[in-house]
């Protein structure tokens, strides 16, 4: 397939478009470059089946010649961002959804959705399946993000029953692994970033709230077993182990070594106090489950933040 992949310079869209060219599909990757990294894809420059433009998609969006899916992985995603940049975050969720639509309509292209678990807000239904409709603040300051992905997927679907585009929605659960922002501002990142800096540990609240960790390779796996379905989704995909902040924070510590306290600081407005992935549909769609632990996991990105820091990255 030739593929467009919005957001190509990110966290998950970076190791999307090394899987797909790893299968043998083109990929035209899309960034405006405002929270990816040119160093996520630079290895994938000079390969004879990767392009890229540097582009915001909340404008129009041109790509010449065929085109067989378009992936929208591009937005802000983590909590810092949802203040630092949250005018962008609803552009990217409504102007860049529609304009990505408009393409893979042009194209007569397959469009796939990268929705997310905070279109459940804080819920009240747990674990949660993809049938809840979520507990969601829309002028909460999570609400920026929230928000522009629950109107993202209302917008996928009206393309869809209106215009008869091919669609998929996931819905993606706190995701981790190696090229993740050292800044992010999330869990995973802070912790071992704290950890091998020798900085204390930052738990926000008592540490009790849970979220569940699943690690970018078993992520970006689950959405290429629904983007090569015929299923329109949404389908959840996430690692199901539910874990406490403080019990990451402790293993965040194990995993590096480190000696760093763990302290504590006010919860932040709207933070969810649990979260965890019913994944029945993948399972019974796809014979989808996550095969990473998240000690493993864990291991893993750490060594990748350790590398980091000490090249200065």
């Amino acid at each position: 397939m030739r593929v467009v992949v919005a957001g190509a310079a990110g966290f998950l869209g970076s190791h999307l478009c090394d899987r797909l060219i790893a299968r043998g599909d083109e990929v035209v990757g899309i960034d405006n470059l405002l929270t990816g990294r040119m160093e996520n894809v630079a290895h994938l420059f000079g390969h004879e089946r990767f392009s890229f433009q540097r582009h915001n998609v909340s404008t129009y969006v041109h790509v010449p010649g065929a085109v067989d899916a378009v992936l929208h992985f591009a937005s802000p995603a983590s909590p810092a961002d949802f203040e630092r940049m949250p005018i962008q975050i609803l552009k990217v969720g409504s102007l860049g959804t529609l304009h990505l639509l408009g393409l893979a309509k042009e194209k007569g292209a397959r469009f796939f959705l990268a929705s997310t678990s905070e279109v459940y807000g804080d819920p009240e239904v747990h674990p949660q399946p993809e049938t809840y409709w979520g507990n969601v603040n829309p002028v909460g300051p999570r609400g920026v993000y929230d928000e522009a992905k629950r109107f993202a997927e209302a917008m996928t679907m009206a393309y869809n029953r209106f215009h008869g585009v091919d669609v998929r929605i996931v819905r993606i659960f706190n995701t981790f692994g190696p090229r993740m922002r050292p800044d992010d501002g999330r869990a995973v990142s802070n912790f071992l970033v704290q950890a091998l800096s020798g900085k204390p540990i930052t738990v926000y609240g008592d540490g009790s709230q849970t979220r569940s960790f699943c690690y970018v390779d078993d992520e970006v796996r689950g959405f290429l077993a629904l983007l090569d379905s015929s299923y329109v989704g949404p389908v959840n995909i996430g690692n199901p182990v539910e874990y406490t902040i403080r019990q990451l924070a402790e293993m965040a510590i194990e995993v590096t070594g480190s000696t760093s306290e763990i302290i504590t600081q006010p919860l932040p407005v709207d933070d969810p106090a649990r979260r965890r992935p019913d994944i029945s549909l993948a399972g019974t769609l796809f014979e989808w489950e996550p095969e990473v632990d998240l000690r493993t996991g864990l291991s893993r990105t750490a060594a990748y933040f350790r590398e980091a820091l000490e090249g200065g990255g």
